[in-house]
């Protein structure tokens, strides 16, 4: 064999393992993307009642088949047209599936429904805070707070939308509202009661103390030491006020409002 034909050869067999290597991580690399969400049961039953298919529709909500959900509720709505309740539920399943344009049709269709359903106004509210228009959110939730003070989730979502408006000093009101409503607020999640959407850390620190504060106020020790941490963890750069705000006074006399004062809890961040 010549020279030139063994170099060939050699040649020819790394370009062979090149190719294959190449090959190998261009598929690991590869983007797959999901398939589309699919409908998973049965259709709708076309004699079944309207009541029958709103609490299917409920059942697959919680399973969160959203879109067979859909299906059952808009059954149930060609049999109870213009229903406020199942327009309602019909915003929330779109909501959940981020279709945040075909939820507010619905929230507003289940309004003129009916005039005086404060979780719509209320979710319509959400839809708007979800697109960054606190302006237009604060209105919603105010609207449905007229017709229903009892929520504790319209005022935290009320509170919500003034601290994301950077506007504390109601955002702080509204908040004590909810936690008086309700002190386990800020701890259940829902899509009708949502978080601040705060802009930066400082304002996510703030806005930790400031809840800290409040369930301080209301004796609830355990909750403001969490927030409390979260605040330390955020860096809240006046952290040293938890020692003269009246809120904490009790908190102080707590011996693990101590240890976490001394802890230096590590700042945390993005």
């Amino acid at each position: 064999m010549s020279y030139r034909k063994a170099c060939l050869i050699v040649l020819a067999a790394v370009f062979s393992t090149a190719t294959i290597f190449f090959a190998q991580v261009s598929h690991r690399d590869q983007v797959q993307i999901s398939p589309p969400l699919a409908r998973t049961v049965d259709p709708p039953a076309a004699d079944a009642t309207a009541e029958a298919l709103e609490q299917q529709g409920d059942s697959l909500r919680t399973e969160k088949l959203y879109l067979d959900a859909l299906d059952y509720y808009r059954a149930a709505l060609a049999k109870k047209p213009n229903d406020a309740h199942l327009l309602n539920k019909i915003g929330i399943t779109e909501l959940m599936l981020m279709r945040n344009k075909e939820a507010r049709k619905s929230f507003e269709k289940a309004i003129r429904a009916d005039r005086d359903y404060a979780d719509a106004y209320n979710n319509l509210g959400v839809v708007y805070y979800e697109n960054k228009k606190y302006g237009a959110a604060i209105k919603e939730y105010d609207k449905a707070i007229e017709r229903d003070a009892s929520s504790a989730s319209f005022f935290s979502n009320l509170g919500a939308a003034y601290f994301s408006k950077r506007d504390f000093t109601p955002g702080v009101q509204a908040y004590e509202r909810a936690l008086r409503l309700d002190p386990e607020v800020f701890s259940r999640s829902s899509r009708s009661g949502v978080q601040a959407q705060l802009p930066s850390p400082e304002d996510r620190a703030r806005y930790d103390y400031t809840v800290a504060k409040l369930y301080a106020k209301m004796g609830l020790s355990d909750q403001s030491l969490e927030y409390l941490r979260k605040a330390m963890e955020a860096g809240y750069k006046d952290l040293k006020d938890v020692y003269k705000d009246a809120e904490f006074s009790e908190l102080r006399k707590d011996p693990r409002f101590a240890e976490l004062m001394a802890s230096k809890t590590p700042v945390i961040s993005d």
